[in-house]
């Protein structure tokens, strides 16, 4: 049997809305860790080595736990929605993952240039009321990120299933 066009389009999308599926869950589950034990605040207050300054890398660091997949989470899902796009019943899923991810991907890129440098990696640790503030900003925006890669997660999941019912 031959494969037409749109069967290695829908093998395509699947493929990559495992790879999204994947993505986020590691993402919303990181996230949520670091918020639940409180990460940032470790980070926060730890104090450079002498033969070692502040690093995004620096042990105990979440980004070294982020870097491999973080290339992949928005991407995934974008290109799932560009591959699944003929697929009427499960579009507006893609649609919501693809949106909550980009969501989630701009509140990272806010972070990561806006609050992060500040809040983490200066030679020394900021005092606690320069540092209050930035915590209270990066809980803030976390918790939008939680919520914006669980959302991208069950509509990822969501359309999964619904392109699943309808192929099967």
């Amino acid at each position: 049997m031959r494969r037409t066009s749109s069967d290695r389009r829908d093998v395509l999308t699947d493929r990559l809305l495992g790879v999204a599926e994947f993505s986020h869950a590691q993402w919303f589950f990181g996230n949520l860790y670091e918020t639940v034990v409180k990460v940032p605040h470790r980070i926060a207050t730890s104090e450079a080595s002498t033969d070692l300054p502040r690093s995004p890398f620096a042990a105990g660091s979440p980004a070294r736990y982020y870097v491999p997949i973080a290339p992949v989470i928005v991407p995934a899902a974008v290109a799932a929605l560009l591959t699944g796009w003929n697929r009427a019943d499960s579009r507006p899923w893609l649609v919501l993952a693809a949106a909550s991810s980009a969501a989630g991907g701009a509140a990272t890129g806010y972070l990561l240039r806006s609050v992060n440098p500040r809040l983490f990696f200066g030679a020394q640790p900021l005092s606690e009321m320069r540092r209050k503030p930035l915590l209270k900003k990066w809980y803030r925006i976390n918790a939008f990120r939680l919520a914006a890669s669980g959302i991208a997660l069950a509509a990822i999941h969501q359309a999964r299933v619904t392109g699943m019912r309808t192929r099967g």
